[in-house]
């Protein structure tokens, strides 16, 4: 297999020009707020918050959760069900029970085989129900339809041994956001047992890929962390590659080919609109941003040598950080801003490095065996997730000095990771053998729990974005 920079560099450089300018599908526009509502059912048309202190952080695993449909004060009808509000509260609860489930830390019991709790049983449990079920923890909630069309969600957390409310929290949505409503539940519930930072109110933005191989469409597309809500946002007239989410959420960073050049282009989430922030005529790959979403890193071939640029994000004057003999590309910014990581082959094989923000104090941090790919810094700051090409291509992390490296995935072709806005869970896309087919997978850092999202083709270059205001 040839590496990885190579290989997007000669395809890249031999991209046919587009047919339009433009490339991009109807605009999705932004989302609903979110806004949160007092959680009391009695009270559930008001608009009054609640707050509440998590002081628990204790580590929890194997945790057993049960998750019963959640209720309703009365049946009516939604457009977020054909069946109204009491089918919408079963299909709340198993949305949150998949997420639970997925991470690896809990053994959650979903509706489908749980009895239904009333609606006056979600703030005074019958915990003896509960406990000959052997469920530690449990969860309620309730859905129900306001006049103006809008749903308050409600979700509550107990430890049935203790027979004691640990955490509540409720929302108003629109309709069509009731899943946003599963996430946040399910972030409420991760962050309370584990006293981590939640993930699952998130989005993963990647390349959606058809066609033969010689004439492969690859368009950008956007879908909630579980899979589920999937966009396209562009039409496949022109390559878009290696997309990645702003700091706030609100853009998308993604490369595309149009013209016959590479471009570089913010994509506005909200509006649907693009700015270009760049065009070269050299070979461009890898843009990234940086942790305060004012610059742009991104990797350029000139006169057979590739090194790493830095332009603003609103477009500019284009600065250049690397000036090797050899490929150097990529950069992913440490969380505050102060370091890049990098890969580059001037050592004669494809391996990771450390720099200053500046392009000071270049150093190689990789000396495992095998080739260091793909880096990307995990946003809590502590460990770098890489691609580790040792005959097969695998996830690997390591610290930020080189150490502790660890190899979580024994796929075939298993590359680019990107890391969850908590730092726990890692996305990739891995290549099927003799197929070529790809996907987008994950991988908690035990390496023992991996999971394929569902993509409605072929699936690359995933980017998982932050929490979602």
């Amino acid at each position: 297999m040839k590496s990885l920079m190579l290989v997007a560099l000669m395809l890249t450089a031999a991209m046919p020009a587009a047919a339009m300018a433009q490339d991009l599908g109807a605009p999705v526009g932004e989302d609903g707020p979110v806004e949160t509502t007092a959680t009391d059912p009695s009270q559930a048309q008001t608009e009054e918050g609640i707050s509440f202190t998590v002081t628990d952080e204790s580590a929890w695993s194997d945790i057993g959760i049960a998750i019963p449909a959640f209720a309703t004060d009365r049946e009516r009808a939604t457009p977020a069900n054909a069946d109204g509000t009491g089918a919408l509260g079963r299909e709340v609860a198993r949305v949150i029970t998949a997420n639970l489930r997925n991470n690896g830390l809990f053994k959650p019991v979903g509706p489908d085989s749980l009895p239904q709790p009333a609606f006056t049983q979600i703030t005074a449990p019958t915990f003896s129900t509960w406990s000959g079920r052997s469920a530690e923890m449990l969860v309620h909630g309730y859905v129900r339809a306001r006049d103006d069309g809008k749903l308050v969600v409600g979700c509550y957390l107990y430890d049935v041994a203790l027979q004691d409310e640990l955490v509540r929290a409720g929302w108003v949505v629109g309709p069509a956001d009731w899943r946003r409503a599963a996430h946040k539940c399910s972030d409420l519930i991760f962050a309370r047992l584990t006293g981590e930072s939640p993930f699952f109110d998130s989005r993963i933005a990647y390349i959606a890929e058809t066609g033969p191989k010689d004439r492969r469409v690859k368009r950008l597309a956007v879908m909630d962390s579980d899979g589920a809500n999937h966009r396209f946002l562009t039409l496949g007239s022109a390559t878009a590659l290696t997309p990645r989410y702003s700091p706030d959420y609100s853009k998308i960073l993604y490369l595309s080919y149009v013209d016959g050049n590479p471009r570089i282009y913010v994509y506005d989430i909200g509006t649907g609109k693009q700015t270009l922030v760049t065009e070269n005529r050299s070979p461009t790959i890898a843009p990234r941003w940086s942790p305060d979403g004012r610059s742009i890193l991104f990797s350029m071939a000139v006169a057979g040598n590739t090194d790493i640029y830095r332009v603003p994000a609103t477009g500019g004057t284009v600065v250049k950080l690397t000036d090797n003999p050899g490929i150097d590309v990529g950069g992913s910014y440490s969380p505050d801003g102060s370091k890049v990581v990098f890969e580059s082959d001037r050592s004669g094989s494809q391996q990771c490095y450390i720099m200053d923000a500046d392009g000071k104090n270049q150093k190689r941090i990789s000396f495992f065996g095998g080739r260091c790919a793909t880096p990307e810094w995990s946003p809590r700051g502590d460990q770098i997730a890489f691609t580790r090409i040792a005959g097969d291509f695998n996830v690997g992390v390591m610290n930020t000095s080189g150490g502790n490296m660890r190899v979580l995935t024994r796929g075939w072709q298993d590359e680019a990771p990107t890391w969850a806005p908590n730092g726990r869970i890692i996305q990739f896309f891995r290549t099927e053998k003799n197929t070529g087919r790809s996907g987008i997978w994950q991988v908690d850092l035990t390496g023992q729990n991996e999971r394929r999202l569902p993509t409605p083709v072929d699936a690359s270059d995933p980017a998982w974005g932050p929490i979602r205001p």
